[in-house]
């Protein structure tokens, strides 16, 4: 395994000395670059907006008296609903006439909350190779703009039966996985160096931002229009920003018709030539035999565990144990995500602070944020500590909300760690090592909402206190992988030596 010579010198990173000579450095607010970034935070706001809304709708669209397990008559007794008749969370959500609900039981609700992962898992590698050759702006655009035209077909879908709607949900996936690679490969050739964490997490903050405000919004539709509406409402979102995008976008600094000279010398300058396109050959057996990377899959495939049981199943927790009513549901689903996105645009400010003073390694910078989001700080795993709290507490809905808030909002720091690890060991590739990362970062996406069907199918507080301790356990073991294995030097194998890709072989 070629572990690294990267190693080697650590503290003396290729990214940090390129930044020596710098000339005048273009201001950032009100840039090309920012513009860029706050384009992509918009996106990926309806990316996860597109990806969460049927979590909410879910709720709406099951005849709660139908289709659920009775078997054991005393689990609905472990939290009684709330007194008042604002609470009617086990009655069906009011719906306007004419509006069909479904008799889905727990573990066909389960599929269907994780087929959108099933075609998410493909796209991924292709999208990351193709973006690096020919620019991730056509990808990114292309894939939002699929995906929300599928979106407009979901209640059609619905109609015609739990097939239908799970092979178009996989359809979505499918459309969907190239945009976190091809956002990856334009940062390669658009983020310099030293602002590399403020512009990819601002950018990817975007998807946290997306689901504070999609799952409330998606609640409020759903009790003010019908579940139907909330995808014609997100899905023609998606529609609109594609338009938006494909008129101000472009792949990379050069060919930007709006730039200034002064903007486009910097960026072009201080990337240097490990960014922009890798051409058609890759290094591909050094890149199965990199330890840094497969550092990086361990830890990403641990840490989306426990994001995804949150992102797809937290509203059915919300429902079935705590018993909130839709709009209460939606709300409190969302409110973790609130601190996650504030905490990963802050963590990115800092990361980059502390590269620009040289007060840090990257491999440094990147483990530091890592160990917190992946639930390790001093010693202590807070983040999956409150996580498996939350199993243990009861009937208490404050201190389910709390912990659940808390644990996800440390974790926002995460943005700045190994979720942009791929571009500091090897730029240039960094589109198609998010395509891999992110295709085994999936997995739990396709079996997290499965393994919750099937461990909280008689909603108990036993099964679903199993459901937290599982994610919080697999959360530590991508901790400790990603303490021991992970680096923030450029591979040997990302270095172009010579300009021609048989010297990238090496």
């Amino acid at each position: 395994m070629n572990s690294a010579v990267e190693h080697q010198n650590e503290e003396h990173t290729p990214l940090l000395q390129k930044q020596a000579g710098k000339h005048s450095v273009p201001p950032k607010c009100c840039s090309v670059r920012s513009n860029l970034a706050f384009m992509m935070f918009l996106g990926f706001a309806v990316v996860y907006g597109l990806r969460v809304n049927l979590s909410v709708a879910m709720v709406a669209m099951v005849n709660a008296t139908n289709g659920q397990p009775t078997s054991n008559g005393s689990e609905e007794k472990e939290c009684p609903a709330p007194s008042g008749p604002s609470n009617t969370s086990h009655q069906n959500p009011d719906q306007p006439d004419g509006v069909p609900q479904y008799s889905w039981d727990p573990e066909t609700q389960g599929m269907l909350l994780g087929a959108f992962f099933f075609g998410y898992l493909f796209t991924q590698i292709p999208g990351g190779y193709l973006s690096g050759r020919f620019g991730g702006s056509i990808f990114l655009g292309g894939g939002v703009l699929g995906t929300a035209v599928l979106t407009l077909l979901t209640p059609l879908a619905a109609q015609l039966g739990p097939s239908w709607l799970f092979a178009l949900r996989a359809l979505e996936g499918f459309g969907e996985g190239v945009t976190f690679p091809a956002q990856m490969a334009m940062w390669a050739c658009w983020a310099p160096p030293l602002e590399r964490a403020r512009l990819t997490t601002f950018s990817g903050a975007g998807s946290n931002f997306g689901a504070f405000v999609a799952l409330p919004l998606t609640g409020f539709i759903c009790n003010s229009l019908g579940w139907p509406a909330v995808f014609y409402c997100f899905g023609g979102a998606g529609c609109l920003w594609a338009v938006l995008w494909f008129i101000l976008v472009s792949d990379e600094p050069r060919t930007h018709r709006r730039i200034s000279d002064q903007e486009k010398d910097y960026i072009i300058n201080s990337i240097g030539s490990e960014g922009g396109s890798h051409g058609w050959s890759v290094p591909l057996l050094p890149m199965l035999l990199s330890v840094p990377l497969w550092a990086i899959i361990i830890t990403q495939m641990c840490a989306n565990w426990s994001y995804y049981t949150l992102l797809t199943s937290l509203p059915t927790y919300m429902d079935t144990v705590l018993h909130f009513d839709l709009r209460q549901n939606s709300f409190l689903s969302a409110l973790p995500y609130l601190g996650a996105w504030l905490f990963s645009i802050l963590s990115g400010v800092l990361a980059d602070s502390l590269l620009e003073r040289e007060i840090l390694s990257i491999t440094t910078v990147r483990k530091i944020f890592t160990l917190v989001e992946i639930r390790v700080s001093i010693g202590l795993l807070l983040p999956a500590g409150f996580l498996f709290a939350v199993g243990f507490t009861g009937c208490s809905s404050t201190l389910a909300v709390t912990f659940l808030t808390v644990s996800t909002t440390i974790g926002g720091i995460s943005a700045a760690g190994v979720f942009m690890n791929q571009i500091d060991i090897a730029p240039r590739y960094a589109g198609m090592l998010l395509g891999i990362t992110n295709t085994f970062g999936t997995i739990p996406g396709v079996l997290a909402p499965i393994a919750v069907g099937h461990l909280a199918k008689n909603r108990s507080l036993v099964g679903w206190r199993n459901v937290f301790c599982l994610s919080a356990g697999v959360s530590a073991i991508g901790a400790l992988v990603f303490t021991l294995f992970g680096s923030g030097r450029i591979q040997r194998w990302a270095v172009r030596e010579h300009g021609t890709d048989a010297d990238r072989e090496h």
